[in-house]
C-alpha cells in the first residue's frame, strides 16, 4: 500500500490525510464544486476533481470515485465516513478493481448493515439484544400482536440503516400502523428498501459504545463512549469512559463487543453501539462498521491512533495496540459543532465562513475541515469541526470544554456553540444524570438561546481587530451595530493587557 485515496471530505478526510503522512503514505483528496478550494484538498498529495454539487454527482458516485483511484495511481481506498462508508456494493467495487479496501470485508459490512439478520448473528453469538423481532415485518397485521406480546411502547425500526432515519417510538395500538407507513416510507427515501422491523423500547437508557479494534491475529475493545446526549437519534456530546460504567460492566460489554466482531469476521475499527439500563443490564443495538464521528475521544484516553491502526491493518500488518487488558488516562469530551440554529429550531443554516478562531491551549484538539472563505451548504451533513478536550478527570474536562468553547469564533454561519455552553452550566448534566432521553425531557436546553448581546459583540469586534491585523478581508457581520459599540471597548482592553 503507497497511495491512498480518501472518499470522503471535511475533517474526517484532513484526519485520514494527515494519518497516512505518519504512516510514509501519499494522500489522494476527491472533492466535489464546492470542496475544491478546501483544506483537505489542498493537504493532500494529489486531488481528483468529482464534479457537480449534490452528493449523488460526486461522494456517493461509485463509478467515479473508482476512476479517481485509477487516474490518481492509488492503490487503496479509505471510505472515511457516511456517503459510502457502510455500503457493501463500494467495498466490492473496490476490491474487484485491484484496490486495497480500508475497512471491514464486504460480508461483514453486508452481515451487520442489515439489522434484523445482525440481531440473528448476535442472539446466536450469545451477545444480548433488545427484545424484539429478528426478520424484517409483513406489515400491520403481524406487528400488532407482536407489539402486545412486547408491551407498549415499542420501536418501530429500519432494517437497513441507522442515523435515526426510519425510526418510529409508539406508545398505542392506533400509532402503530401510521408509524409503519412514515418508518418505510421514510427507510425506503434514507437505503433504499422499506423494511422495518420491531423491538421493545427501553425507557430512558443510556447509549454506551464499544471500540474494537481487529486485525488477521486478534480482536481487542478500547473500552465505551458515552453517547446519550442526543437530538432526535443525532449525538451532540460523547465522552470516555462513562460515569455510568465500572470496570466490571465494562469487561462484561467488552466482551459482548468482541464476541460480535467475531461473528462476523471483522477487520479494522468498529464500533457496538449498546442501550444500558440503571441495573446495569445492557442490550445490543447496532454495529457501525467503519470509523465512528466520536473515536477521538477514545484515542486521548487511551492512547491509540485509531486510523492509522486501520491503515496498518488494511496493509496486512498487526495492530500496535499492547496485549492485556487496556485501562483509560483521564478523561475526554467532544462537543460536535454544526452549522444548526439553536434560535431557529435547530435548522441547518448557510453562508459563508467570514471569520474562524479555533480554540488551542492544553488539553485541547479542534478537528475541522473548514477554514475562512468556505460556502456552508445543504447539500452536506451540517457537521462543521469537533472540539475535543482531554483533562485528569470529569469535572476538569467540562471546565476545560467551558474554557475551550469561550474561545471559540464563527461568524458568517449559525452554529450550536450557545446550545453547548447551556448543556455544560446545566447541573444534572454536570452530575452525569443523562440518558437517551435527556434532550425531550429538557426542551429548557434545546429552546432558543439567544447569546448574551455584550460577550457577542465583544467577540465580533475581536474578530473585526484580528481580520484587520492581519490586512485580511472584514468579516460579514449582521449585528454591525452592536460590534461598532464594543470594538472601542475591546481595543482598549486589548491595550491594556499588550495586545496592540
Amino acid at each position: 500500500m503507497r497511495r491512498v485515496l480518501i472518499a470522503n471530505r471535511g475533517e474526517i478526510a484532513l484526519r485520514i490525510i494527515r494519518a497516512c503522512h505518519e504512516e510514509g503514505l501519499e494522500a489522494v483528496a476527491v472533492h466535489s464544486l464546492p470542496d475544491r478550494g478546501s483544506p483537505h484538498v489542498r493537504a493532500a498529495d494529489h486531488a481528483v476533481a468529482l464534479g457537480g454539487v449534490a452528493p449523488a454527482e460526486n461522494y456517493l458516485d461509485i463509478e467515479k470515485l473508482i476512476a479517481a483511484a485509477k487516474e490518481s495511481g492509488a492503490d487503496a481506498v479509505h471510505p472515511g465516513y457516511g456517503f459510502l462508508a457502510e455500503r457493501a456494493a463500494f467495498a466490492d467495487a473496490v476490491v474487484r478493481a485491484g484496490l486495497t479496501w480500508i475497512g471491514p470485508p464486504a460480508d461483514a459490512i453486508r452481515a451487520m448493515g442489515d439489522k434484523t439478520e445482525a440481531r440473528q448473528r448476535m442472539r446466536a453469538a450469545g451477545v444480548p439484544i433488545v427484545p424484539g423481532g429478528a426478520e424484517p415485518l409483513d406489515g400491520l397485521a403481524q406487528a400488532a400482536p407482536m407489539a402486545q406480546e412486547l408491551g407498549y411502547p415499542v420501536m418501530v425500526k429500519a432494517a437497513a440503516g441507522g442515523g435515526g432515519k426510519g425510526m418510529r417510538v409508539v406508545r398505542t395500538e392506533a400509532e402503530l400502523g401510521p408509524a409503519l407507513e412514515a418508518a418505510g416510507r421514510e427507510a425506503a427515501k434514507a437505503f433504499g428498501d422499506p423494511s422495518l422491523y420491531l423491538e421493545k423500547l427501553v425507557e430512558r437508557p443510556r447509549h454506551i459504545e464499544i471500540q474494537v479494534l481487529a486485525d488477521a491475529y486478534r480482536t481487542v475493545h478500547l473500552g465505551e463512549r458515552e453517547c446519550s446526549i442526543q437530538r432526535r437519534h443525532q449525538k451532540l456530546v460523547e465522552e470516555a469512559p462513562s460515569i455510568a460504567v465500572d470496570l466490571d460492566l465494562r469487561r462484561r460489554m467488552g466482551a459482548a463487543a468482541v464476541a460480535a466482531a467475531k461473528a462476523v469476521n471483522y477487520r479494522g475499527a468498529g464500533t457496538c453501539e449498546f442501550l444500558v439500563a440503571d441495573d446495569g443490564t445492557f442490550y445490543f443495538l447496532e454495529m457501525n462498521t467503519r470509523i465512528q464521528v466520536e473515536h477521538p475521544v477514545t484515542e486521548l484516553v487511551y492512547g491509540v491512533d485509531l486510523v492509522r491502526e486501520q491503515l496498518r491493518i488494511a496493509g496486512g500488518g498487526a495492530m500496535q495496540v499492547p496485549e492485556g487488558e487496556l485501562v483509560p488516562s483521564g478523561w475526554s469530551m467532544e462537543c460536535r459543532i454544526t452549522s444548526e440554529d439553536p434560535a431557529n429550531g435547530f435548522l441547518p443554516d448557510t453562508g459563508t465562513v467570514e471569520f474562524l478562531r479555533a480554540p488551542s491551549g492544553p488539553g485541547v484538539r479542534w478537528d475541522a475541515g473548514i477554514e475562512p472563505g468556505n460556502e456552508i451548504t445543504l447539500h452536506y451533513d451540517p457537521m462543521l469541526a469537533k472540539l475535543i478536550v482531554w483533562a485528569e478527570d470529569r469535572p476538569a474536562a467540562i471546565r476545560r470544554m467551558r474554557r475551550a468553547l469561550n474561545e471559540l469564533i464563527i461568524t458568517g454561519v449559525a452554529t450550536n456553540q450557545a446550545f453547548h455552553r447551556r448543556l455544560l452550566d446545566d447541573p444534572a448534566f454536570i452530575a452525569g444524570e443523562i440518558d437517551i432521553q435527556f434532550l425531550e425531557r429538557r426542551g429548557d436546553l434545546l429552546d432558543a438561546v439567544i447569546p448574551d448581546a455584550d460577550a457577542s459583540a465583544i467577540a465580533i469586534a475581536a474578530a473585526l481587530a484580528e481580520s484587520d491585523a492581519r490586512g485580511a478581508r472584514k468579516p460579514a457581520v449582521a449585528a454591525a451595530g452592536a460590534a461598532g459599540s464594543a470594538q472601542s471597548r475591546w481595543a482598549a482592553e486589548a491595550r491594556r493587557d499588550g495586545l496592540q
